[in-house]
């Protein structure tokens, strides 16, 4: 990365010796008439993380960018211009019958020893990041009475239970009015499933049905699943009641009490790093996070992975047209394939509604400088740092092994989120250069900005300013070793986050393709 110094000056970041463009930094942009360092000068006004032209480039010519071709010029562009959307023809996204399998494998990377953190031991073998209640539902006609119920329960009980350190309802839009025996039905009910199964939840999650909806319990908890607990009273159907509201708000904060004792009798433990288990998502992305914050993430995973830990990046959309970088680092054809399995079923989803993965990118991605999706992959696929990938989820699937695993899920934050929780994901790191509040109840979320600006806008909201890569303030590497320790103290419940303090939490949105009724 060449960053052309000194905070007062017009600066910008070339990230490759092949890129044609670079970003500029300044907070506020750069004026017409600027001059950069390197002797280029300005043609026109440039907002901060916008492109400037280092070359002069021709119609017809390729744009380049993290030393890949992110557009085609339809008109001349000056050397100094501001480089925008309209200028650019979007490549084809690449065809998946001619991608590199598994034929630039990253060598093993040396095991990193002595790293822990402070986790509830589960009766699986999991652990938990914190000590949560989980209530699921297998249906949305359920929710008004549940919330109603948590909240007496955060009131009235949980005071009673201090090492317990929330109740959660895991409410959804899913269980009735849908085609339940389609053929991708099975997505939104192993979500459902597994979300209950999260490692968060210390396998005590209990389940609220109506009594006659598709959805039934016996499908979100098996028999034989020592993830959960179902050697106690577990579910409780609202059509039981034969006195009303009343009675069904005791019956809930009955079972609900039940497992909180045993909940509360649990201690944090020390625990080798290698149980932590990370999902990687970014939105309200900007053309820093390419640069910033997604670059340091990936250095923290590549410490985590060398810890033995297990790590997840997702969002198909964001990963489609830079996949031909991803198959190759798979550690098995397999594991490529699977990959290449990911993708096709997912444009095969965006033909059916007549869309592609352009429609992606945001009007906000837009504004912080990304011209389509093209670009905004190369710098989203960053957060997977280096090494190897190991294994690939479908979406609702849950984790069944350590390293580095992609985890196919929409791009869309709150199913992505939902869907990493589902696949285990006891702590989340959430980098954006936009902004926004988001957070989740069943795992803490690591807020990271990928520029100074937001951060200092933003200071009671972001946890981590990557931004200070690009003023010179840190390296990549000094970052990712910040965010990797970082990451042991929030799990160890040393620190909360933003989001956490606040109680910022977004819904579970589950990722239904298939028909409702």
């Amino acid at each position: 990365m060449q960053l052309i110094p000194h905070q007062d000056s017009p600066r910008h970041i070339r990230l490759n010796e092949a890129d044609n463009v670079a970003v500029i930094v300044n907070d506020g942009g750069v004026p017409a008439g600027a001059r950069f360092e390197d002797g280029l000068v300005a043609l026109e006004p440039i907002p901060q993380s916008h492109k400037v032209a280092l070359t002069d480039i021709a119609t017809g010519q390729p744009v380049i960018r993290y030393g890949q071709v992110i557009g085609y010029a339809l008109e001349p562009i000056a050397r100094g211009s501001w480089v925008r959307e309209a200028q650019l023809r979007m490549p084809s996204a690449p065809p998946l019958d001619s991608l590199p399998m598994a034929d630039a494998v990253p060598a093993r990377l040396e095991p990193l020893q002595g790293y822990s953190f402070e986790g509830y031991r589960n009766a699986d073998g999991s652990v938990g990041t914190r000590n949560i209640l989980g209530i699921t539902t297998t249906v949305q006609c359920v929710a008004g009475v549940l919330e109603h119920a948590v909240t007496r329960i955060r009131s009235e009980l949980l005071p009673r239970y201090p090492n317990v350190d929330d109740v959660v309802a895991l409410t959804h839009s899913y269980g009735c009015g849908v085609a339940i025996t389609a053929k991708d039905a099975y997505i939104p009910i192993r979500t459902v499933r597994n979300l209950a199964r999260n490692p968060n939840l210390g396998g005590e999650a209990l389940v609220i049905g109506l009594g006659c909806e598709k959805l039934q319990a016996e499908q979100v908890m098996h028999e034989d699943d020592a993830s959960v607990d179902l050697s106690e009273p577990w579910l409780y159907r609202l059509q039981e009641s034969r006195t009303g509201f009343g009675e069904m708000i005791e019956q809930i904060m009955a079972l609900a009490e039940t497992r909180l004792r045993k909940l509360d009798r649990r201690r944090r433990e020390t625990v080798p790093a290698s149980e932590l288990i990370l999902g990687m998502q970014c939105g309200g992305s900007d053309a820093f996070s390419g640069i910033t914050a997604n670059p340091a993430l990936g250095f923290a995973s590549d410490l985590l992975i060398r810890a033995g830990a297990t790590v997840m990046f997702s969002e198909v959309t964001e990963v489609r047209d830079a996949i031909y970088m991803l198959t190759a680092r798979a550690e098995t054809p397999e594991v490529a394939q699977a990959l290449v399995r990911e993708m096709d079923w997912y444009d095969r989803y965006l033909a059916r509604g007549a869309a592609d993965r352009s429609a992606n990118t945001t009007p906000g991605n837009k504004k912080g400088g990304l011209s389509n999706i093209v670009e905004k992959s190369l710098g989203s696929i960053v957060k997977s740092g280096s090494s190897a990938i190991n294994g690939v989820l479908g979406p609702g699937e849950r984790y069944n092994r350590k390293g580095l695993i992609y985890c196919a899920t929409p791009a869309s934050d709150f199913v992505c989120g939902t869907l990493q929780l589902a696949a285990g994901m006891n702590l989340h790191v959430f980098t954006t250069g936009r902004g926004t509040p988001y957070g989740l109840a069943m795992a803490p979320v690591v807020k990271v900005s990928t520029r100074t600006e937001l951060a200092e806008r933003w200071p009671d909201l972001i946890d981590i300013d990557a931004g200070r890569i690009a003023a010179g303030r840190a390296s990549i590497e000094e970052l990712g070793w910040e965010l990797f320790h970082y990451y042991l103290d929030v799990a160890s419940g040393r620190t909360r986050t933003w989001a956490e303090r606040h109680r910022l939490h977004n819904d579970i949105v589950l990722f239904n393709p298939a028909p409702v009724t």
